[in-house]
């Protein structure tokens, strides 16, 4: 979005970055390895859905990511843009120097999720994704369900007859999981959430699975069915294909200078849970 460019033109200017740093949309990094093979930290402008895009093209690389909320909604950002000026140079001299010990930074370390779309014969992948948020498989047509046959470390779990299923991380838990009446869950932790949305038959509730679990999930005959990661649609699947979702080599890292323990906080800023009762405590004695 131009006001994005924008902004990162305006944080590059003022923080005097003009031969150190380089500008992308989110959507284009996959393209820049070269730039990120050099590139030791990465700051987003925008919201959560620019975070998940820049992560998955960031992650292989191991750089740290620092997220400027532009959006409505910012899980993930760990500033305002009337923050950024005055408090990205600590950030980047986080990253720029051999001792950190005195620095109040810190890095986050999230769990990202792989899936792989295999063909009915062949061994070989047909496509391969990374997801910080969640891999969703349902409906490849409006108003239609889908069944899908549902495994866990190659046991036959159920049939699911519903919307879709999220295979969610922590991190995904406030995302797509939540709306479908999933638990949310500390982001930092390590585990999945098998979470059906809308479902007609079979298992009704989530499961939280262990981080090294295997999910396959294939659609029944008669359905037809599409995979996305993190809300961005990747692909029809074709009949007899098979997705299979593990946890991924790849982990997202975010610098942060706020403590874990503000999750909590961001948790009731951003879903407005603030309530004091103003009326005084009970007398136990009357």
């Amino acid at each position: 979005m131009p006001e994005t460019k924008e902004k990162a033109q305006e944080f590059i200017d003022g923080l005097g970055l003009k031969d150190r740093a380089w500008i992308s949309s989110a959507g284009n990094l996959q393209n820049n390895t070269y730039e990120l093979e050099d590139t030791s930290l990465v700051i987003v402008v925008g919201g959560d859905g620019t975070i998940l895009r820049a992560v998955r093209a960031t992650s292989p690389f191991n750089v740290p990511v620092v997220g400027v909320k532009m959006g409505k909604v910012g899980f993930m950002a760990e500033l305002s843009p009337e923050e950024a000026i005055s408090q990205l140079p600590e950030f980047i001299s986080y990253v720029s120097k051999d001792e950190q010990s005195e620095s109040v930074i810190r890095v986050e370390e999230r769990m990202m999720i792989e899936a792989k779309v295999m063909p009915a014969s062949g061994t070989q992948p047909r496509i391969a994704i990374h997801a910080l948020n969640d891999i969703t498989v349902g409906t490849s047509k409006a108003a239609r369900l889908v069944e899908l046959e549902a495994s866990v470390n190659q046991v036959h779990l159920t049939n699911y007859r519903a919307d879709a299923v999220i295979i969610s991380t922590a991190t995904g838990s406030t995302g797509y999981a939540l709306s479908a009446g999933g638990p949310i869950v500390f982001p930092e932790a390590k585990m999945m959430i098998l979470q059906p949305v809308a479902a007609h038959t079979g298992l009704r509730d989530g499961l939280i699975l262990a981080p090294d679990s295997l999910i396959e999930l294939e659609a029944s005959d008669g359905y037809q069915a599409s995979i996305s990661a993190d809300g961005f649609v990747d692909s029809v699947l074709e009949s007899g294909e098979k997705v299979i979702v593990r946890r991924s080599p790849h982990t997202a890292k975010f610098l942060r200078a706020h403590q874990p323990d503000f999750f909590y906080t961001a948790l009731n800023m951003r879903l407005g849970l603030a309530y004091r009762s103003q009326r005084p405590p009970e007398d136990p004695t009357t």
